[in-house]
């Protein structure tokens, strides 16, 4: 699960980032919002062997640990799958003496699973891209269709729908359909990745 999340986060990321005057924080993924603090949510000492077990996962830019990353996988009620979150990995963040501000969420992401059931992701994802397109009416929306690098053989597609924020973030909802045997045989999950990123995460990967 967390390979997979880890790669729909990396490809997702490729897309640039326009559009028009929106607060991405309106947008919550089980009631969580970009610029809250992750210690609402998870305890210090979950988030630190988190950001501990996570380290190197982007080992390919150009710096890798300047943000870490916290998964959660309990007490999630729609998201069950499990939820990822970006918090900032400076070395004059744990000078902070407010721990709130130490562990502002600027990127997140959940994930349901819809295995052999594209059909029923590509529903909710539309379901979830009403709702986007209601609160953010002046975003840039881009539809999507293209092959998962993760496999080779390019049967594996990425069926999304990307929401272009004024503040330089953006909303992506995807549906990731794998050919069969290239999942199961890399123990992968498949169904919808639903992100929201702030401009300074998208900054990150982009540059």
């Amino acid at each position: 699960m967390k390979k997979l999340l880890i790669l729909i986060f990396s490809i997702s990321l490729l897309w640039s980032p326009s559009g028009f005057a929106d607060d991405i924080s309106d947008f919550q993924i089980e009631g969580i919002s970009i610029g809250d603090s992750l210690l609402d949510y998870m305890s210090e000492e979950e988030i630190l062997e988190e950001i501990e077990g996570n380290l190197g996962n982007y080992f390919f830019l150009d710096e890798p640990d300047k943000y870490a990353e916290i998964y959660m996988w309990d007490n999630l009620k729609t998201y069950s799958d499990g939820m990822s979150f970006f918090i900032r990995n400076t070395p004059s963040s744990k000078y902070l003496s407010n721990k709130n501000e130490k562990y502002i969420i600027l990127s997140m992401r959940g994930m349901i699973s819809y295995i052999e059931d594209n059909d029923s992701c590509i529903v909710k994802r539309d379901e979830i891209a009403e709702v986007a397109s209601m609160m953010f009416p002046n975003s840039k929306k881009d539809l999507y269709t293209k092959a998962h690098r993760g496999d080779p053989s390019g049967n594996s597609i990425m069926y999304g729908i990307n929401y272009a924020l004024d503040s330089g973030g953006w909303i992506d909802l995807q549906c990731v359909n794998f050919e069969e045997t290239w999942r199961i045989e890399n123990n992968q999950t498949e169904g919808i990745s639903v992100a929201v990123d702030s401009k300074e995460i998208t900054d990150w990967f982009l540059n």
